[in-house]
C-alpha cells in the first residue's frame, strides 16, 4: 500500500510541522509575537513620556500632544502599500524591515533636539509601525481554518506591549532621561531584526492557495453586508481604543492623584490594568474558535458603552477599577474583527485585505488624538472625551448586532 501523501503547508503553519520546520514555525511565531508587542509599545512611548517632556520644551500637554499625530495617521495610511508589498514581494523581508526601520526611527526621536524633530521622528515611527498588521496578522494565520487562539495569543502580546510602554518609558523617564525611553528599545527593535532575518528562513516563491473540495462560498449579499458591519465596527473601535490608550496616562495622572504622583507610578499602574486586560484576548480566540462570531462579539461591544460612560466620572479606585474592566472588553474586541477578515478571505491576498482594514482602523484612531487635545483644552478633563466615546460604542453595538448569525469560515487547502 502505498504512503499517503500529506498535503503542502505554509511555511509558517504550526499544524502538523514534523522537527526542524515545526521549530522553525515556532520561532517564525515568536518573532511575529514579540514584533506586535513592539509595535504597540512604540507608538505608546510619547504619550508616556509627554508628560516629562512638556517641561522641557515649554509647552502644555495639550500642544505637545499633536506632535504624534503624523504617526498615527501613518500608521494607518502606510498599511495598505504594506500590505501590497508583502503579497507582492516578501512578507519575511517587510517583517526585518519593520524591526529595523521602527526601532531607528524611535533612536532618531530620543535624539531630536526640537519639538519639529520630534514630529518628524514619531512620524517615521507610524511608517514602519504600519508594517506589522497587515503583514505579520497574515502570516499567523496563513493556512489555518481556526484563527482564534493563534490571534488571542498574538493579541495578548500585543497588549503587553502596551502594557510595558507605560512601566518601561515610565521608568526609563523617570531613573535615566525621557530620551532612553527611546533610544533603549529602539536598539532592543534593531537586534531582533537582525536575529529575525537570521533565524527566520526565506520561505520562497508560495505558491496560490486553492479552496479546498466543499468549502463554503458567502454569496454578494452576504459579503456585503459582513464588510459593511466590519467598517462600521472597525471606525468605532479604531477610536476608542486609541482615545483610551493615549489619554490613559494623563487620565490617571489627574483622576488617580490620591494613589500616584509620579510617571513611574502611573506607568506601572497602567501596565498592571493592560496585563489584566490582555487575558480578554485569550478568551476571546477560544470562544471564537468555539462559536459563531456574533455569538462572542455582541455581549462585548454591549458592556463597553456604559463602563465608557461610567469612567467619566469616577475617581481613585473606582477609576482604576472602572478602567479595568472598560479595558478588558476593549481589548476583547481586537481578534473578532481580525477573524472576521480570515473568515471571508483568501490567503492569496489576505495581506491586502487586512491593510485595508487596518487602514479605516488606524485612520480612524488618527482622530483620537486632535479628539483628546481638543476635549482637554477645552473641559480641562476628560469627562466629555468619554461620553463621547460611549455614545461611538453605542453605534458599534449597533453593527454587532446585525451581524449575520452564523459566520462559516473559508477553508484553505
Amino acid at each position: 500500500m502505498s504512503r499517503p501523501q500529506t498535503p503542502a503547508l505554509s511555511w509558517d503553519t504550526v499544524e502538523s510541522f514534523p522537527g526542524d520546520k515545526l521549530d522553525q514555525s515556532r520561532i517564525s511565531q515568536l518573532f511575529l509575537n514579540i514584533g506586535h508587542a513592539l509595535d504597540h509599545l512604540f507608538m505608546l512611548i510619547f504619550p508616556t513620556v509627554v508628560i516629562a517632556m512638556a517641561p522641557e520644551f515649554g509647552r502644555s500637554y495639550s500642544e505637545m500632544l499633536p506632535l504624534s499625530l503624523g504617526a498615527f495617521i501613518m500608521f494607518g495610511a502606510c498599511s495598505l502599500p504594506a500590505g501590497w508589498l508583502a503579497d507582492r514581494w516578501s512578507r519575511r523581508g517587510m517583517m526585518a524591515l519593520f524591526f529595523i526601520g521602527i526601532g531607528a526611527a524611535s533612536v532618531l526621536t530620543g535624539l531630536a533636539q526640537s519639538t519639529w524633530q520630534i514630529a518628524a521622528g514619531l512620524t517615521l515611527v507610524g511608517v514602519f509601525g504600519a508594517i506589522y498588521h497587515p503583514v505579520g496578522i497574515a502570516m499567523l494565520v496563513s493556512g489555518r481554518t481556526k484563527v482564534g487562539r493563534v490571534l488571542g495569543v498574538n493579541g495578548v502580546y500585543g497588549n503587553f506591549g502596551l502594557a510595558f510602554a507605560a512601566v518601561v518609558a515610565g521608568a526609563l523617564a523617570y531613573w535615566v532621561h525621557w530620551r532612553a525611553a527611546f533610544i533603549v528599545p529602539g536598539l532592543i527593535s534593531i537586534a531582533l531584526g537582525v536575529g529575525f532575518m537570521l533565524l527566520v528562513p526565506d520561505p520562497g516563491k508560495q505558491s496560490r492557495p486553492q479552496r479546498a473540495a466543499g468549502a463554503p462560498l458567502h454569496t454578494r449579499a452576504v459579503l456585503l453586508r459582513v464588510f459593511g458591519i466590519l467598517l462600521v465596527t472597525t471606525l468605532c473601535g479604531g477610536i476608542i481604543f486609541n482615545a483610551t490608550t493615549v489619554a490613559m496616562p494623563k487620565v490617571f495622572d489627574e483622576r488617580l492623584a490620591a494613589l500616584v504622583n509620579t510617571t513611574l507610578g502611573i506607568g506601572v499602574l497602567i501596565s498592571i490594568v493592560y496585563t489584566i486586560a490582555a487575558m480578554a484576548q485569550l478568551i476571546v480566540g477560544y470562544f471564537l474558535d468555539r462559536f459563531p462570531i456574533k455569538t462572542v462579539f455582541v455581549p462585548i461591544v454591549a458592556l463597553q458603552a456604559p463602563l465608557l460612560i461610567l469612567a467619566g466620572s469616577t475617581e481613585n479606585y473606582a477609576m482604576l477599577a472602572v478602567a479595568l474592566a472598560m479595558m478588558f472588553f476593549i481589548f476583547g474586541q481586537v481578534p473578532i474583527n481580525d477573524a472576521m477578515v480570515a473568515a471571508y478571505t483568501d490567503e492569496h491576498w489576505r495581506a491586502r485585505a487586512l491593510a485595508v482594514r487596518y487602514v479605516v482602523s488606524f485612520g480612524a484612531s488618527a482622530a483620537a488624538v486632535p479628539l483628546i487635545a481638543l476635549m482637554h483644552r477645552y473641559s480641562g478633563d476628560f469627562r466629555y472625551l468619554f461620553f463621547v466615546l460611549g455614545a461611538v460604542a453605542c453605534i458599534m453595538f449597533v453593527a454587532a448586532v446585525l451581524m449575520p448569525v452564523q459566520v462559516q469560515k473559508t477553508a484553505v487547502a
